[in-house]
């Protein structure tokens, strides 16, 4: 397959796309971020990037906290909003109706609406260019009741989250499969016909065994 060759930039797609809450109940604000991701899972690590400018940028650095707010369809607008509008012009709590509730672990307000939100603490801050690394521990994570299973996981298709890519949002597509379920699925010869077939790892491994002897 042919493939055309571009500059370089960070064309990694899709990203989830998150609003970010922080300052206090006087000076609060939210920001939407599509540079965030995970950079350890023990301990809970992530990560937001945060041009040096914005208003939210000197919120970060004051409180040393954030709850990122994850983005489902219903939240579009506002994540929208929340991107092109600055907290030094208008409240945005307010103008977009969003209610905020203050974290349990951090001293940052998360948004009620959103259906999970990860409170975060800051504990180093990167300059990379033009953005500031903020790393910060994941000390909770608050999950909306109406996507709690009953065996106590989040149904992240019924959360129906939003990614980004490249100024284009995306509903996130329906469930697929669970990690490693492709490694489960082989594809076997019956009497000249494919046929697909479910194939659990110890039986695999007995057959390779017995191909081998």
């Amino acid at each position: 397959m042919s493939k055309t060759m571009l500059k370089g930039s960070p064309l990694l797609a899709p990203l989830p796309v998150v609003m970010v809450s922080m300052g206090d109940e006087t000076d609060k604000n939210i920001i939407t971020v599509a540079w965030c991701g995970v950079v350890c899972s023990n301990p809970p690590r992530v990560y937001i990037s945060v041009r040096k400018e914005r208003h939210s940028h000197s919120l970060l650095k004051k409180h040393g906290c954030f709850v990122i707010n994850l983005t489902s369809k219903d939240l579009v607008a506002a994540c929208d909003y929340c991107g092109i509008r600055s907290g030094r012009d208008v409240d945005k709590f307010k103008e977009m109706e969003l209610t905020a509730v203050k974290a349990n672990l951090v001293d940052a307000p998360l948004i009620a609406e959103s259906p999970v939100c990860l409170e975060c603490k800051v504990f180093d801050v990167l300059d990379l260019g033009s953005h500031d690394m903020f790393l910060a521990d994941v000390l909770a994570v608050d999950v909306d009741d109406s996507i709690m299973t009953d065996g106590g996981k989040a149904d992240f298709e019924k959360a129906q989250l939003v990614c980004y890519s490249h100024g284009e949002y995306y509903s996130v597509a329906k469930h697929l499969g669970r990690f490693g379920f492709a490694a489960q699925k082989k594809f076997i010869r019956d009497n000249g016909k494919g046929v697909n077939v479910n194939i659990d790892n110890a039986t695999l491994t007995k057959r390779n065994e017995n191909k081998n002897k």
